[in-house]
């Protein structure tokens, strides 16, 4: 008696490539990256440049670094909303302080804010289980406002921006920004406590099953509020280099990066649902809302029109997450 081998149906075009696309997340990401490159250089000929290379790179470090702060609470379920607030605050401290202070002192003066307010948030989510949204939405007000009042003591003897800091965001050496010698070391550490720490590997299992994870024994408060910490030291370090980027200390200095930096984690395909996703396609995801916020100053865009079309990148590549999730 003869059998048969039953040949399994073709697998469709169109899943194959969403199977693909799912798998390989960087490579549709700096696909679309040369892409808007490519439209960068057809509109304006000649922009893409070594000089506008590195530029991009300059503005798109402060994103990045922001951006991994909400990666690493988007990773557990959450979100930091806070971190607008933390780098404007440090950043405005710093540059307030360091007219009197010494460097080291005005610097410790400057990262207090972001202990402080990383530790109320982690307690907050952690402990008295407060949403993350309101919570961090919540402890930005407050910074603000506690901001506000310390402008005022300090209005009189205005600010500075250090010198070095300025080196650091706007210098380039051998057609390299400065910036890095900050930025690739931070990354490097991010991805590797991401992929090779046990606190990397908590962060991703309290997102993928919170229920089981307090099972196994771990003590899901200290995740949360070490987390919370981080994430707010991450975001002090940004201010004081991105201060250093723009030279000009204002109340709202980091507030227009809070929505760049989630927008940039979903780009590069960290779910806001939680367990899953990683540092580098976000970093990716960074670049490529610098390069668009390039295109659409050139096509003259005004500002509100693309804090909208942030907000559909955002609920567009949600969406396509979760159709994905669904058909797998």
């Amino acid at each position: 008696m003869s059998t048969t081998a039953i040949t399994p149906p073709p697998v469709p075009l169109g899943r194959r490539i969403k199977r693909f696309m799912a798998d390989r997340p960087l490579v549709p990401l700096i696909i679309l990256l040369v892409i808007l490159v490519v439209i960068l250089q057809i509109l304006r000929p000649g922009i893409v440049n070594e000089r506008w290379i590195a530029n991009t790179i300059k503005f798109a470090i402060p994103l990045a670094i922001l951006a991994g702060c909400q990666t690493m609470t988007m990773l557990t379920g959450g979100i930091d909303l806070s971190v607008g607030t933390v780098a404007t605050m440090s950043a405005f401290i710093m540059a307030t302080q360091i007219v009197n202070q010494d460097p080291a002192i005005a610097f410790l003066l400057a990262m207090m804010p972001a202990v402080l307010i990383g530790l109320v948030n982690g307690i907050g989510v952690g402990v008295f289980r407060v949403h993350p949204l309101i919570m961090t939405l919540g402890t930005s007000l407050i910074g603000t406002g506690c901001l506000q009042v310390y402008q005022r003591t300090v209005i009189a003897s205005g600010a500075k921006i250090p010198d070095f800091l300025a080196w650091l965001g706007t210098g380039v050496t051998s057609g390299f920004p400065n910036a890095l010698l900050l930025f690739v070391p931070l990354a490097a550490l991010i991805v590797f406590t991401l992929a090779r720490t046990g606190f990397g590997r908590l962060l991703y299992a309290v997102g993928d099953n919170e229920h089981a994870t307090r099972l196994s024994g771990v003590q899901y408060w200290q995740v949360i509020t070490a987390l919370y910490v981080t994430s707010s030291l991450l975001a002090g370090i940004t201010g004081l280099l991105y201060i250093g980027l723009i030279k000009a200390p204002s109340l709202s200095l980091a507030e227009p990066l809070v929505l760049p930096s989630v927008a940039a984690a979903v780009i590069g395909g960290t779910s806001i649902f939680g367990g899953r996703g990683g540092y580098t396609g976000t970093i990716v995801g960074a670049l490529i809302l610098t390069v668009l916020t390039t295109l659409l100053t050139i096509l003259q865009m005004p500002e509100g029109a693309r804090r909208i079309l942030f907000g559909l990148i955002v609920l567009f590549v949600t969406a396509a997450y979760l159709r994905i999730v669904e058909e797998r």
